[in-house]
């Protein structure tokens, strides 16, 4: 058995998924001055709850190393073992070893130089309702497949949404967000899901224009589609560089809550939800809108001979333009002209409409052909 350490970790063992990642949050309690140092993954630990020579698995990343104080003497870590450490200690499980391994955390206090070390035993399972809820991977994606769309003043976005992997089951609830033009931008810990923070840095995290909240429960299925806001209900007013910030709130999750101690009693807190990386974003711009082409000639109302020449103020930046001429709803008349082209003489069978009531208006195209904008439509009759 492992000897009595100053220095105490709840929880003390957790489930892990046995083919894949798992995160989960640890709370080390009772520091005296000490200072963590290196985190390993090992097949099996000796008394001091140090390594066993030649069974280590791997070593956590720095990249992956998202521990840090909490409170007057505790330490939270997250623990995110890739899937390369699982599938080794399932490999040492088929040899006939044991099927459990160990997350192993060394503390140092700096004024003796001794090493401290606490372990945490980690059970293989199969990533389902046993295991701690948490993220193990977050792709935001337009659904139009834009990676930075630029959308012009009052338009909407295409829609889009969060395609998420994870591990476990219980409620996922939070919120979207958007960070407007001149908002401060968003630090990596206001990217960090809330369940990754320690319990007094959860509040700090800056908060930005909401636009829906979510809460649903996820089954162990492993794979979910979360969809976005109605795209509508976006502001459409500020021009210029746009976040869409996706929010995962702390849940109470069974699994893996962590108890951070006091000096009376135990007090545990919600950590379902938990990701070992920052939430990523999705970029949008909004640009100004185009002023719409102006019409010329014919004049409201104007009656012409034939042949008819169409006039009209351009505007900038357009792939071409589409002149429309229609009697009632019935198209009469369609040409589609260069984009340095503001004037067009009608072909001389356009006189065949000769008396009636006729409209006409212009397009303004992009390059693509979409329509950037539409005049107004004027009327005229040809004599």
């Amino acid at each position: 058995m492992p000897q009595a350490s100053a220095v105490t970790v709840n929880p003390t063992g957790v489930n892990v998924k046995t083919f894949g990642a798992t995160t989960v949050f640890l709370t080390f309690r009772g520091l005296n001055n000490q200072t963590a140092a290196e985190a390993f993954w090992c097949g099996d630990i000796n008394a001091d709850n140090s390594c066993v020579a030649g069974t280590i698995f791997g070593r956590l990343p720095l990249r992956s190393d998202l521990s840090r104080l909490s409170g007057q003497n505790n330490f939270t870590d997250i623990m995110t073992i890739p899937a390369s450490v699982s599938r080794r200690a399932y490999q040492d499980a088929l040899r006939g070893n044991r099927s459990d391994f160990f997350y192993v955390r060394r503390f140092v206090n700096p004024t003796t130089g001794q090493s401290e070390f606490v372990a945490v035993t980690c059970r293989l399972a199969g990533g389902g309702a046993r295991v701690p809820l948490s993220l193990t991977n977050v792709q935001l994606k337009f659904a139009d497949g834009q990676p930075v769309p630029a959308i012009t003043t009052g338009e909407s976005l295409p829609k889009f949404g969060a395609e998420i992997r994870f591990n476990g089951t219980g409620r996922l609830k939070g919120r979207w967000e958007v960070v407007l033009p001149g908002d401060p931008l968003p630090t990596r810990e206001d990217l960090l899901t809330e369940a990754t923070l320690p319990i007094e840095q959860r509040a700090l995290q800056r908060r930005y224009t909401q636009l829906e909240r979510f809460d649903t429960f996820l089954q162990p299925t492993g794979k979910f589609f979360l969809p976005g806001p109605d795209p509508s209900r976006f502001p459409k007013g500020s021009v210029g560089a746009h976040l869409i910030l996706l929010r995962i709130e702390a849940t109470d999750d069974r699994e893996g809550n962590s108890d951070i101690g006091t000096p009376n009693q135990g007090r545990a807190i919600s950590n379902g939800g938990v990701a070992g990386f920052p939430m990523p974003v999705l970029r949008y711009f909004i640009t100004p809108s185009q002023p719409k082409p102006l019409l010329l000639e014919p004049r409201q109302g104007q009656t012409v001979i034939s042949p008819v020449k169409f006039v009209w103020q351009g505007i900038s930046g357009v792939g071409g333009y589409r002149l429309m001429v229609k009697n009632t709803d019935k198209m009469v008349l369609s040409a589609l002209l260069e984009p340095d082209k503001t004037q067009y003489t009608a072909p001389p069978w356009l006189q065949e409409q000769a008396g009636n009531s006729l409209t006409w208006s212009i397009q303004a195209l992009k390059a693509d052909g979409a329509i950037l904008q539409e005049s107004t439509v004027g009327s005229f009759r040809i004599k």
